[in-house]
């Protein structure tokens, strides 16, 4: 018989796929949906201390090889958005992590501390997003004493729930960045967030085709840097990692899983495969690990690296 399921941080997962923050809303309803089609865990998308409608439209792109995305965060809010978040652990049947961003490491705590009165099972501390950098300056997650500042702020308010912090593949020093929000409290790191900016030009108009101009790349276009920064984190931090970037299919979970990763966050693939992505990508894993003789995913953690 073979094991799906996986622990992250202490939170008992039916099975390694996550939602991740950010290709859906803040809704119980589409956050009940994703848990419906097989989703493990599911991730609402990021709230921050104020309200912020994000970038003007248009903010996302399907191209050949993924998604290009500028939503710029857009969101309700944390006080509305704490109510999402008390209602969907009500009623998603699977852990309901809870993410959020901020301006500075004070306003990261006050964030916390009021998303962890509305008790999801996890908090993730978004530290990586790549197209705010005008507004909201360089991202935390590029340098460590600055993740560090964060996820510290953040886990001082956010109690006994779990912390994850979310990283970025843009950056030159990741391992010291994971290392550094190991120490400063996170429970488990989500590696990670889009790549880029990138850019996609409209010939015809002769102009860029996101109001924003740029934004992050996501998709299967990304799988191979992402399984790398898997592999280094798994390298430099004794915490469970999330794997997240370019997994639309079983083999690319287990690719994930053998790198580091306990879990694998699923996102631009729900764009294109639906709300039953998770199912599909779960009984994959089960059918190849069947096959090959293996019974538990906790066997194939990091596995690569023998």
């Amino acid at each position: 018989m073979v094991e799906l399921g996986v622990e992250l941080a202490g939170i008992r997962l039916r099975n390694p796929t996550i939602l991740a923050s950010g290709i859906l809303g803040v809704t119980p309803a589409t956050l009940k949906r994703a848990a419906k089609g097989g989703a493990g865990a599911v991730t609402m998308k990021s709230l921050g201390p104020e309200p912020r409608q994000g970038h003007p439209n248009p903010t996302v792109l399907e191209w050949e090889c993924g998604l290009i995305n500028a939503v710029g965060l857009s969101n309700p809010g944390v006080e509305a958005g704490a109510k999402e978040v008390a209602e969907a652990v009500k009623k998603v049947k699977a852990p309901v992590i809870a993410s959020f961003f901020a301006k500075d490491a004070a306003e990261f705590g006050v964030v916390a501390g009021r998303l962890a009165a509305a008790k999801p099972a996890m908090l993730e501390a978004n530290l990586s997003c790549p197209n705010t950098i005008r507004e909201m300056g360089i991202p935390f997650a590029y340098e460590p004493e600055h993740a560090a500042e964060a996820v510290k702020a953040a886990k001082e308010r956010a109690g006994d729930i779990p912390l994850i912090a979310k990283l970025s593949p843009n950056t030159h020093r990741l391992k010291e960045v994971a290392k550094a929000v190991e120490a400063a409290g996170a429970g488990a790191i989500n590696m990670g967030n889009t790549l880029g900016p990138g850019m996609l030009i409209d010939v015809d108009a002769r102009k860029p085709i996101l109001a924003n101009k740029a934004g992050g790349v996501s998709g299967p276009a990304i799988r191979p840097v992402a399984v790398r920064c898997v592999w280094d984190v798994y390298e430099s931090v004794k915490i469970p990692i999330i794997g997240t970037g370019g997994v639309g299919s079983g083999r690319d979970a287990l690719e994930m899983i053998m790198a580091g990763a306990t879990a694998v966050g699923v996102g631009s693939a729900v764009a294109s495969g639906g709300f039953k992505v998770f199912g599909k990508i779960a009984k994959e894993m089960e059918e190849w690990m069947a096959k090959n003789g293996v019974s538990s995913v906790r066997e194939l953690v990091g596995v690569a690296h023998k």
